[in-house]
Parts: structure tokens; C-alpha cells; sequence
């Protein structure tokens, strides 16, 4: 197990035992081949990847860290609060066509949200063989629910226990700590684990111990200076030094490189699971792992003598072995690859081409075939044939088997030489260039097609854009009558973009000429910029900046600004892949600014639509609310009016399927349809009945659901059809609440000879009637009868219509009931909501 991640962050030691050993369990519980556990971040909104079983983790870093609203399966699970299921990469992409196009691989996958009481920690994966539909991982399925309501309940535990420190005590902020899972352990002899508590001055470990260093448990002192002299005797005083080290909190760079007693190389890798004060008597106990990668399977003469060169790759990208012959071929010494990462081993193949096979390796578990040019700087060892080398990965259990032989002809797929580094956050703060989002220009475009308002595009770019290119700042600009007008900013000082809003077309600023001129422009640094601009206001002095053009289809949309923190360059494939996204880009904004548009004029009807005052009786007191969703249209069908109906009220509530324009104009026929029936006096079943011809009459494509009510204020009497809608609600005066489970007939618009009865009730006086869509009780992995009930419990705390001293007026009581939808960011369908209260005598007001 790797440790330095987790000690470098701080990461207490009981979080990461509780989050490996749930991982390794999953993985071995579900018959996968790799998992890990997503972690809530103490930044409000993202996950982090806390462990990684069985995957090296910087083959898979720009997966570590995903905004709990992305279209991915951990987000759906962790947002969502439910179990994701997706057996094979077809059920993947259909479902999720984002994460499928980033990992675009056969395998299957599984996700259990960990959750205890209300409170939701994370989410447990595992990835494991594609299989042909969800019933063959249901039983793996169910071992990792329990796994993960037991990890739950421990992370409950760990959090009550810390709970009167600063911040979130179970949250994940650094990288991820990789892991082998507990089902691909090496072969006992190979690796061994021990702690030492420098309290009893005792080490403990197991056979696997004493087999590793060829010691019988008899002769075994067990003590630190015994493991030392057995697992390095050149090295002992390392060992020793870097044991104290580690107990006194200090580790140091580790895994640790030491010399066996056959002068081979092991790793010894040092942790302490406490976070604590050093306590008295030596240190805090300290648990350790030995490595001897020198002793893999294929370490023998046999395979030391194979023409071709081969070498063996650990779940986790280590080499374990290296003929003579891949030595040659890499053009490394081979004990410069043993005990390392291939890409530290041989620095050549850091590359995207490269990663993209070993990850196909490592989740589909096939081979992979490719071909890779050695770079020209390359020093060549004879014999040599050409600079292309034919290489092949062969996946296993535990390892992975490669092969490398010179090929003078190219015959399989090219990978380029396009290097890239672990994430492009971490190497701009180095003032490295980084090209890893080379890898996942897909990616944006599929976020940018769900993407349909400038905010959201936007919020796009910001999230998948920035990040991958280690950028701080954006500012987005869009063209209206010759002028920029600044749409989306973040990161730059507050009101330092103010003055540049609304300029026009004929200023010398590079945000101007990169749309004018329609050439991105990039500044390696800040005084760069300033000698292009002489006198251009800087809101840094040190930094970065890239101007692009946003055009779409040979018409000026806008240009957008990129900032980094530090000085650095674009090199000809980054300044490439940034101008084609700046290309797709300018496609979202100008989708969004069309989308706006036709937004407008659907609000606009709308709000012409809706009722500016609902009709009166002195006996009854009304109250509606009607609010926009705030995705894709925004503007629905959902309606509510109030008439005068012979000597009474009828009121009626209703939605229309869509969103839209043909939606609002839709809700408007049916809204003076409904209205002229009332006001005939017509009952609420021929109501209905009338209205649901006229919307089949109509044929717009689009059916609705309504509930229409006739209220006799003098009695009390009220007749109700229903037509597919939710059932009203009736709080008493005494504060009780209840649903009023009427039959009904199918919704409006789908069959000319549907029925609807009609179901009669008293209404005492001073009780409350409330009518409502769907919007304000339904939400995505909510089943709509729960939401319902909270409903019906915010209506019964809400207090009656104020025909008491203290009392709430009504439309108090409707803003109480949509005050959570009203305040929310996220409103996934509009509302409608309609409040009748029957006073007990005529002119009885607040």
C-alpha cells in the first residue's frame, strides 16, 4: 500500500484504513478487478477520489475529482442517493455518453452511494468484467450495499468522534491512496507486511514476512534493527533512520529504494495511522510493506534469454520485471525500471497514446497492440531495427505482461509523441505545460451539447475546460450590435473586468482583435501582454493569457479569455486543441443565445397567460404561486385560475407536458377552455370531458394533466374531477392533514372517450384545499408518494388562513409551502401551486 499521499495531506490515519478496507472487500465482494471510494471534498460540491484498488492512480487523475452535478454515474449516485448499475459499455453509453467517451472501454461497473442517517459520505465503486444485463451482478450488488452501510456507519462513528474540530472530519482533500486489492494480492514470498511499535520495540508480521526474507520465525528477534539487517544489510542505517522518522511523524520521500542481501532492489514503504501528538516512548506504531520486485514469475533465465524483450507491469503500473532485451529496447538500465512506474522507468512513454492503451488493458482485461516511435533523441543500443517498436499488453490477475520488439514496418495503430503529465493543475503551479487535455476534447463537446443557456455553457468550460489546461480564470465575451458584453467571469479580481464591458468592435484591446482578426492570441506571460498592449490594464503581474475567438459557422459570437497563475507556454498541439474548442465554444453560445430567445417569448407568454388575479367571494380566500423551472426551457405548461362558476368558485390547476413555447400556448387554450366551460356551470366530469376533445381536436402532440374543482362556499360542498394529476390536499383547522384520494380518469389530450367521475366532499370552514403540480413534490430518484408526504407536512406546520388572532394569511402560507423550491438553484420543472381556504362567515377576514 502507497501511504505517502495520505500522510502528505494530513489525511487522518483511520479514514484511509476504513476507505482501503472497504475498497479491497468490494472489489473482491463484486468479482471486479479494480474499485475505490469517491469521498466528499471540503469544497462544497466535489467529490474526490480518496482510494484506488487495483489501478495505478496517475493513469486515471482526471478522473480523481467530479462536480456532484456532472452527468456521471459517482455523481447521479452521490447526488442522487442511489445504487447505479451499468453491466456493460453499451448500458454505459446509453446512459452516461459522457463518462463512456471518456474511458471507452469494454467493462462494466457498479456504484453504492455511503450513506448513514441523512448525511451521505461518498460513493463506493467497483469496476469488473462486462457482463451481458444487470442480473449477473445483483448478488455482487448486494455485498457491496452491506459493505457500504458498514462503512457508513464507521465514518458516522469516526465523524461524532471529531466532531468538535475545525471542518469536516470524513472528507478527502488530497490524492488518491492506490492500493492492490485483497483478490490480486502477490504470491506470498513477494511482498510482506509488518508493523513496529516503537513502545515494545516489537515488530509483528506473518509467514509472508519471514518468507520474504528467507528467516525462520524461530530466528526472528523481532526487532526493528532485526527487520533492517534482513531486508537491507547494506542499508540497515536507511531503514533504521527512516522507521524513526516515520514514527515521529517525519516520514521521509518514500517508497524507500534499499539493497537486498543478493544486491537486487526491494521497496520499503513506511506508514503511521496516527495523526496525533508524537506520544512518549519512541513514536506512534508504525505498519510498513517490503517489496522485492525483483523475484516476479517471469524472473527467470528463461525468459532473460527470449529474443523479444519482455518486461511486467504490477495493477498499479510497477515494473516487476525487465529482460535484458526490453532494457535494450527502452533504452533504460534494467535496474533503473525494477521498482518503479513505467512512466518514471521510461519517461518517453508518458504519453496519451500510451495511457489510453494500458487503461484499455487494465478495465477490459484484453490485450492491446500497438505501435510507439521512439523519440529522435533516443539513444540506440544494437542491434536496432528502425524507430518504431511493436508493443503488446497482455492483461492478467495480477499483472500485466508486455512485450517490445523492433518493428521496420508499421502496421498496427501510431501513437504520436505527445507527452503529457499527471494533471495540468499541478503543472502549471510547476510551470510545466501540460497537454493531458489532448486526451478529452470529446468530453467538453458531449458537456457542451446538454448544455443550453450561456450560463450553462459557460459553467461548462469552467468546469472541464480550466481544470485540464491548469487555468485559474475565464471571462467570456458575446457580440451584440458591434459591441463584447461580458457573460460569464471568474477568478478575476472583483470589477476588474467592469470597464471592459460593452466595448466596441473598434478598440485595440486582444479580447477585440482575437474576434476581429479571428486568430487566437497567447501570452506566455504577463509582461508579454503588456508589451503587445502598451498601457493595458493587468490584473496580475505574473500569469498567463490566452484570447480566443469564439466563431461558429463564420459568424462572430464572441472571444474568450483564459488566465493562469504563472507564467508558461503553448506549444503547437495545445495552441491547436484549444482554438478547435474554442470552435465548439462558439457552437454552444450560439445555440444558447437562440435558446435565449425563444425563452424570452415563452416567459413573455407565459406570464400574459397566467391570471393577474384570480376571481373572489367573500367566503373564500385563494392564493396561487406559479415558479419557472431553471433547466433546459425553464417556461412549462403548468397553470392554475380561479372562476366564477354559477353561485360559486371553480378552481382548477393543471400541466402540460413539455416545455417550451408550444407548451405556454398550449396551457393558454386549455386555460380559456377550461374557463368558458365554468363559466356555464358546467359540471366538473363534462369540464373535463369537453376539455379533452378540444386538446384532441387541437392535435398539438402534447397531453396534460388537470384537476378541476366546483366549491359551493355556502355549504361547503366541493365536486372534484381528476385527469392524471396529483391528488389534492386538506388541512383541517384543527392542523390536520390529509390526501384527498379521489379516483380519475387518464390525462387530457390522449383518449376521446375517457371518463371522469366525480367525487364529492364537505369542506369545514377554515380548512385549507391545496392544489399543486408535480414540480413542486417530484425530484429525480424521489418517489413522488414521498414527496407528497413532506408536503403535506410543511401544509400542516404552515398554520391555517389567519381566521384566528396569530394566524397566517393564505398567501403566506402558499410563499411557506414554496420556499425551498423558490430559494433552490436547481428546479428541475416549473411549479404551480393553488391555496383555497372557506371562511366560516361572510366578510371574516385577517
Amino acid at each position: 500500500m502507497t501511504g505517502s499521499a495520505e500522510r502528505e495531506k494530513g489525511t487522518p490515519g483511520r479514514l484511509a484504513e476504513l476507505l482501503i478496507d472497504a475498497s479491497t472487500e468490494a472489489v473482491d465482494a463484486a468479482g471486479g478487478h479494480s474499485g475505490g471510494v469517491y469521498l466528499r471534498s471540503s469544497t462544497s460540491g466535489l467529490l474526490r477520489l480518496a482510494v484506488l484498488a487495483g489501478l495505478p492512480g496517475p493513469l486515471f487523475r482526471p478522473w480523481s475529482r467530479l462536480h456532484v452535478d456532472s452527468k456521471f454515474p459517482v455523481a447521479d449516485a452521490y447526488r442522487l442517493g442511489v445504487q447505479v448499475v451499468l453491466p456493460n459499455a453499451t448500458e454505459t453509453m446509453r446512459r452516461y455518453p459522457q463518462f463512456a467517451a471518456s474511458l471507452p472501454f469494454q467493462f462494466g461497473s457498479l456504484y453504492v452511494p455511503v450513506i448513514s442517517r441523512s448525511t451521505t459520505y461518498g460513493v463506493l465503486t467497483v469496476l469488473r468484467p462486462s457482463a451481458s444485463d444487470a442480473t449477473e451482478v445483483l448478488t455482487g450488488l448486494d455485498r457491496m450495499t452491506r459493505l457500504a452501510e458498514e462503512l457508513g456507519h464507521a465514518l458516522r462513528e469516526l465523524e461524532d468522534e471529531h466532531k468538535d474540530e475545525d471542518g469536516p472530519c470524513v472528507a478527502w482533500d488530497g490524492e488518491p491512496v492506490c492500493v492492490h486489492p485483497a483478490a490480486t494480492h502477490r504470491p506470498e514470498g513477494r511482498m510482506a507486511r509488518f508493523v513496529w511499535d516503537p513502545a515494545t520495540a516489537v515488530v509483528t508480521g506473518d509467514g509472508s514476512l519471514h518468507a520474504l526474507l528467507g528467516v525462520e520465525p524461530a530466528e526472528f528477534s523481532g526487532t526493528a534493527q532485526a527487520i533492517a539487517d534482513a531486508v537491507a544489510p547494506a542499508d540497515a542505517h536507511q531503514v533504521m533512520a527512516a522507521l524513526r522518522a516515520t514514527a515521529a511523524g517525519k516520514p521521509p520521500p518514500l517508497p524507500l529504494h534499499v539493497r537486498a542481501a543478493d544486491g537486487t532492489t526491494r521497496l520499503l514503504d513506511l506508514w503511521t495511522r496516527d495523526a496525533g501528538p508524537v506520544p512518549p516512548g519512541g513514536g506512534h506504531p508504525v505498519s510498513g510493506v517490503v517489496l522485492d520486485p525483483g523475484r516476479a514469475p517471469m524472473a527467470d533465465s528463461a525468459a532473460d534469454l527470449l529474443p523479444d524483450g519482455v518486461f511486467c507491469l504490477d495493477r498499479l503500473g510497477l515494473v516487476t520485471y525487465a529482460n535484458p532485451r526490453a532494457a535494450q529496447l527502452l533504452g533504460r538500465p534494467r535496474e533503473e525500471l525494477l521498482g518503479r512506474p513505467l512512466w518514471e522507468g521510461v519517461p518517453w512513454l508518458n504519453q496519451i497514446g500510451c495511457e489510453d492503451q494500458l487503461r484499455g488493458a487494465l478495465l477490459s482485461l484484453g490485450p492491446v497492440h500497438f505501435h510507439v516511435r521512439r523519440p529522435d533523441g533516443q539513444e540506440k543500443q544494437e542491434p536496432y531495427e528502425g524507430d518504431w517498436l511493436a508493443m503488446a499488453v497482455h492483461p492478467g490477475q495480477n499483472h500485466l505482461t508486455c512485450t517490445v520488439a523492433p518493428s521496420a514496418r508499421v502496421a498496427g495503430p501510431l501513437l504520436p509523441l505527445v507527452p503529457v503529465h499527471a494533471d495540468g493543475a499541478e503543472a502549471a503551479e510547476n510551470g510545466v505545460t501540460s497537454l493531458a487535455p489532448l486526451y478529452r476534447p470529446i468530453v467538453l463537446a458531449i458537456a457542451l451539447t446538454e448544455a443550453v443557456t450561456a450560463r450553462q455553457v459557460s459553467a461548462v468550460v469552467m468546469k472541464e475546460l480550466l481544470p485540464a489546461f491548469g487555468g485559474r480564470r475565464l471571462a467570456i465575451y458575446l457580440l451584440q450590435e458591434r459591441h463584447l458584453y461580458l457573460a460569464w467571469e471568474t477568478g478575476f479580481p472583483q470589477g476588474f473586468l467592469a470597464p471592459f464591458d460593452g466595448v466596441g468592435l473598434d478598440v485595440k484591446l486582444p479580447g477585440v482583435e482575437t474576434l476581429t482578426s479571428g486568430r487566437p492570441l497567447f501570452f506566455d506571460s504577463m509582461q508579454q501582454l503588456s508589451d503587445a498592449y502598451p498601457g493595458i490594464p493587468l490584473d496580475a503581474e505574473v500569469g498567463a493569457r490566452a484570447f480566443l475567438p469564439l466563431i461558429a459557422s463564420g459568424r462572430p459570437v464572441g472571444s474568450a479569455i483564459l488566465g493562469f497563475d504563472r507564467s508558461r507556454s503553448f506549444s503547437t498541439e495545445e495552441r491547436a486543441v484549444l482554438t478547435a474548442l474554442a470552435g465548439l465554444i462558439a457552437h454552444a453560445m450560439e445555440k444558447a443565445q437562440r435558446y435565449d430567445s425563444e425563452a424570452a417569448l415563452a416567459r413573455g407568454l407565459q406570464q400574459a397567460l397566467l391570471p393577474r388575479r384570480l376571481s373572489a367571494h367573500p367566503q373564500v380566500e385563494t392564493a396561487g404561486r406559479y415558479l419557472p423551472g431553471t433547466q433546459g426551457m425553464e417556461v412549462g405548461g403548468d397553470w392554475y385560475d380561479v372562476v366564477e362558476s354559477g353561485d360559486g368558485l371553480a378552481l382548477v390547476i393543471g400541466d402540460v407536458q413539455g416545455h417550451g413555447v408550444q407548451a405556454a400556448a398550449t396551457m393558454g387554450q386549455l386555460r380559456s377552455a377550461v374557463r368558458a366551460f365554468a363559466l356555464g356551470d358546467r359540471p366538473p366530469d363534462e369540464v373535463m370531458s369537453g376539455t379533452n376533445h378540444l386538446l384532441i381536436d387541437l392535435d398539438p402532440g402534447q397531453f396534460a394533466s388537470c384537476c378541476y374543482l366546483r366549491l359551493d362556499p355556502a355549504s361547503g360542498l366541493v365536486q372534484v374531477a381528476r385527469a392524471g394529476h396529483p391528488p389534492p390536499l386538506i388541512r383541517t383547522p384543527d392542523g390536520r392533514t390529509r390526501v384527498w384520494d379521489i379516483p380519475g380518469g387518464v390525462v387530457l389530450g390522449v383518449d376521446p372517450h375517457a371518463q371522469y367521475p366525480v367525487t364529492e366532499l364537505r369542506l369545514e370552514p377554515d380548512s385549507i384545499l391545496a392544489l399543486y403540480t408535480d414540480g413542486l413534490v417530484e425530484r429525480p430518484g424521489v418517489d413522488i408518494d414521498d414527496g407528497i408526504a413532506a408536503l403535506r407536512v410543511a401544509l400542516a406546520r404552515a398554520g391555517g388562513p389567519a381566521a384566528r388572532p396569530g394566524g397566517r394569511s393564505l398567501a403566506g402560507v402558499a410563499d411557506r409551502l414554496t420556499a425551498t423550491a423558490r430559494h433552490a438553484a436547481d428546479r428541475p420543472d416549473d411549479i404551480a401551486l393553488l391555496l383555497a381556504a372557506r371562511r366560516a362567515k361572510p366578510g371574516r377576514h385577517p
